[in-house]
């Protein structure tokens, strides 16, 4: 079975997360997305959340399960049996950072890949900090994140 680790912090999952996520569970019998307990970020949402929006979001997707990790990327990647990480890009400046992440990753752990792929061009100027500042000031966040969590997000400002 072919497996790949879609890592992020996802806070929130907006809607260039989703196209990446259906079009990753495509390539893959088995698409882990990966919740990141970082402990130097202060999110918004808690991991459980996060964890909640996007199995409320992804539910339709049977191939994709939703976890969370902390510690080294590779590390989480190999204790699940899978040897590709998918990363999303958005523009050519993320490129440059998650080519770098790659390379260590590769040096970490010679047998895991990072498959890149870009998200839909309608999505290429969205990010989680993007949303949040939207939402935090009152604007409407409809079409930018999936209508499921909408409310979930509205009311974390409320």
């Amino acid at each position: 079975m072919r497996a790949a680790v879609y890592p992020g912090s996802f806070d929130p999952i907006t809607n260039g997360h989703l196209d990446v996520i259906k079009r990753s569970a495509g390539l893959f019998d088995l698409l882990i997305v990966a919740v990141a307990k970082n402990s130097g970020k202060k999110p918004t949402f808690s991991v459980e959340e996060r964890i909640d929006m996007i199995r409320r979001v992804t539910h339709h997707i049977p191939n994709v399960v939703v976890d969370n990790f902390e510690g080294l990327l590779v590390e989480y990647a190999a204790s699940k049996n899978t040897s590709v990480i998918i990363k999303g890009l958005r523009a050519v400046s993320d490129f440059e950072y998650e080519f770098q992440m790659a390379l260590m990753n590769k040096k970490l752990k010679p047998g895991i890949e990072t498959v890149f792929i870009m998200t839909d061009h309608k999505y290429s100027y969205l990010s989680s900090s993007m949303v949040r500042e939207v939402a935090s000031l009152g604007g409407s966040i409809e079409g930018l994140v999936p209508d499921e969590i909408i409310a979930d997000i509205e009311n974390k400002y409320k």
